[in-house]
């Protein structure tokens, strides 16, 4: 099973910035698909997600409004659009498939 992100970067806030996970290995569209966070001295948290079937979102309520999840299940895509970044959004950006597999993480720097 292989998670890989791409997509992150240095912005400045108000910015924009699309991150990508490609998946493989798993069948993708019998998984739920979310994308957590790690800021530099904090715990992992959750950031949105969105299940396999209908699909439905979920979003902490930090990012509710700025950022919008998506999935390609033709490409085993799962992407995380982010508007009106904030410098509290930098962190280290992972994909999750049932938060089971997990990426390798996408560095995403906001400054202000």
């Amino acid at each position: 099973v292989q998670l890989v992100e791409s997509g992150g970067g240095l912005v400045q806030a108000g910015g924009s910035l699309r991150l990508s996970c490609k998946v493989s290995g798993v069948i993708f569209n019998s998984y739920n698909m979310g994308w957590f966070r790690q800021a530099p001295g904090k715990e992992r948290e959750f950031v949105a997600d969105i299940n396999w079937s209908r699909p439905t979102t979920t979003y902490a309520d930090s990012v509710k409004g700025r950022f919008t999840i998506s999935r390609d299940n033709a490409k085993n895509t799962v992407s995380l659009q982010m508007n009106s970044l904030k410098a509290e959004d930098t962190a280290v950006y992972y994909c999750a498939a049932d938060r089971q597999f997990w990426g390798q993480g996408t560095l995403v720097t906001v400054s202000e």
